[in-house]
């Protein structure tokens, strides 16, 4: 039985809504896409006075048991073990992913922006949900399951400083967090390359060559506000950044990767005291 045979969804808004709640990790994949497929359909509105309201945290099954992130521990990609807990840990990155793009759908249809935004959105769930599939299915051919090992919970703390303002949210998604991903992904294939598991570091090529997309997304969208509310894009996000994001911006920096997705170094050389 399908998700949407089992909930009745009337609005982007409310699909988005139920598959961010929804615990079942298998159903909250199947509601992702085919909400994402009814909307690409047009047989969705956006929203609709009978939507749920949004849930303070994401449904979530028992396991993995959320720690601090000081408290994950970080094992070599050259023992089975150690490529384990690497993929485990992507698989959680990836589930809050679905997370994230969900919620910006489902918190920002009263914007003013145009419905290709909610199309990108939804494009992002969708490859986030397939990415989370890919690893936890490698997971499985190597014994272990997602929820096997501790998670941590910073990723979902970038919802809570940024629901005011869509603005700060495309800052820190995407440009911050998502961005992040293309600047260590490459060094991580070389390694997984080194080791001859060729299965993860395959997956790893779809994860990077996808986000690329996702960080153009956001930049695509932050430079359109900013064009609106006829602001420099770069000192906005350095400001936003500064005001909302609890981390380090630190290099290496991928350079180009982030340049090809439209974010150029004059947005976060700045914000990084190191990368002189």
């Amino acid at each position: 039985m399908s998700a949407v045979e089992t909930i009745a969804v009337a609005s982007l808004r409310e699909g988005a809504i139920r598959a961010l709640s929804e615990a079942d990790l298998a159903q909250k994949v199947a509601l992702t896409e085919e909400v994402g497929r009814r909307w690409f359909a047009r047989t969705l509105g956006l929203h609709s006075p009978l939507d749920p309201p949004l849930p303070t945290r994401p449904g979530r099954p028992a396991k993995p048991d959320l720690v601090s992130p000081r408290s994950v521990k970080r094992r070599s990609v050259h023992t089975e073990a150690g490529r384990i807990a690497m993929i485990h840990a992507l698989a959680h990155i990836e589930l809050n992913a679905i997370d994230l793009a969900l919620d910006i759908v489902a918190r920002f249809t009263s914007e003013r922006v145009p419905r290709s935004f909610f199309d990108g959105w939804m494009t992002v769930a969708m490859e986030e949900a397939k990415h989370f599939g890919l690893l936890s299915r490698r997971l499985a051919s190597l014994g272990s399951f997602y929820g096997a090992l501790p998670a941590h919970d910073g990723l979902w703390q970038a919802v809570e400083v940024t629901a005011h303002d869509l603005g700060a949210r495309l800052a820190i998604v995407p440009l911050i967090l998502e961005a992040r991903g293309l600047d260590v992904t490459p060094s991580l294939l070389e390694k997984l390359e080194a080791t001859g598991d060729e299965e993860t570091a395959a997956i790893l090529t779809i994860i990077y060559n996808d986000e690329k997309k996702h960080v153009a997304i956001g930049a695509k969208w932050f430079r359109f506000l900013c064009a609106r509310e006829g602001r420099n894009p770069a000192e906005r996000f350095q400001h936003l950044v500064r005001q909302c994001f609890r981390g380090e911006v630190k290099p290496p920096f991928n350079d180009r990767a982030r340049a090809e997705a439209g974010l150029t170094p004059t947005f976060y050389r700045a914000l990084s005291p190191l990368s002189s």
